[in-house]
This record gives structure tokens, C-alpha cells and sequence, in this order.
């Protein structure tokens, strides 16, 4: 078991030590060279441990993955400047923003998809409240940080009342990261 995550009590669930310790001994590894494959932020985004009884404390790990997720951002960023300069960069990051800011160009409720029938999804007012504050980031009217969109929740509803989680959830990941190269 690692040192760096503290456990819960037996009757509450944590994430699984084993998968944990795992994955972060092989995201060190590869953070170091010392394996040749590549992990990217997106990488750590979707990574999930099994719940367990008596695991490690999930608030612990996920802001873990999240300062790792910000690591491996900060390299990408170091090794694109080193070959292609900070403009290179700053380009990229622009280019990323416009392809975000067109679907926040989009009318309020017709941003993404909306669940599938008795599926359930994100509230449409929630998550287009959340972009508004994204528009004004890019218009560079109010600050916003990736810590902020990782933070946001939104209600649940069913069928055409939300938006399909999935692109959601994949828009604000893009988002995250676009923040963090800014960042």
C-alpha cells in the first residue's frame, strides 16, 4: 500500500489500493522515461479504480490525478515549446479555444445532444451556465480556472430535458485542458 493516500474505515467505500498504487507507480514511470510509451493528460482523465470497502480516500486520489494530470500538461507544453516555440504553442492553444468557442456559439439548450429517451443527462441550464462563464473567459470579461469546471456539478434530468453526458463530459475535458496550457 502507498503512503500517499490514507484509507477509509472498513464500511465506507474508497478506491481500490492496489489499482491505485498501480496506476501511479506506472504514470511515475513513464514521467521519468522509464518506460517508452506515452500518457497524456486525457490518459489520466479517464482513469477509474474499482470501489472498495476500507480503499483509498477517493478525494485524495482524485486530486492527485488531478496535479498529475497538470504535470503532464505542463511537460506537453515544455517539449512543444522546446521544438516549436512558445507562439507555436499559443497558437495551438488559440486554435483549441476556437473549436471550443463555436459551440459556445450556440443558442442556450442546443449546445449538445439531448439524452436519449428516459436516459438520464445533465440539466441544460446548468451546463449552459457553465459555458456562459466559459464565453466570458474567452471574451476575457471574467476569469476562470480548470479547477472551477473540474469543481462544477449539474442536476440530473431525463430525456430531452438534458444533455447527453457524454459530449458534455468530453467538451469540458477539452476545456480543461485548453485552461491548463494557459494555466
Amino acid at each position: 500500500m502507498s503512503a500517499l493516500f490514507s484509507t477509509v474505515s472498513k464500511v465506507r467505500n474508497g478506491y481500490d489500493p492496489e489499482e491505485v498504487d498501480e496506476f501511479f507507480d506506472h504514470a511515475r514511470q513513464v514521467y521519468e522515461g522509464k518506460k517508452p510509451e506515452r500518457l497524456t493528460s486525457t490518459d489520466i482523465q479517464v482513469s477509474m479504480f474499482d470501489l472498495v470497502r476500507g480503499g483509498y480516500d477517493t478525494h485524495e486520489v482524485d486530486a492527485a490525478l488531478d496535479r498529475l494530470e497538470g504535470a503532464f500538461i505542463a511537460r506537453q507544453r515544455a517539449e512543444y515549446v522546446a521544438v516549436n516555440g512558445q507562439q507555436a504553442w499559443m497558437n495551438a492553444l488559440a486554435e483549441r479555444a476556437r473549436s471550443l468557442y463555436g459551440r459556445l456559439g450556440r443558442p442556450d439548450g442546443e449546445r449538445f445532444a439531448p439524452a436519449g429517451r428516459g436516459e438520464w443527462g445533465y440539466d441544460m441550464d446548468d451546463v449552459d451556465d457553465l459555458c456562459d462563464r466559459l464565453v466570458a473567459y474567452f471574451d476575457r470579461q471574467e476569469p476562470i480556472t480548470a479547477a472551477e469546471i473540474r469543481a462544477s456539478t449539474f442536476a440530473r434530468r431525463r430525456g430531452k430535458d438534458g444533455y447527453a453526458e457524454g459530449p458534455v463530459d468530453a467538451f469540458f475535458a477539452r476545456a480543461i485542458e485548453v485552461l491548463l496550457g494557459v494555466e
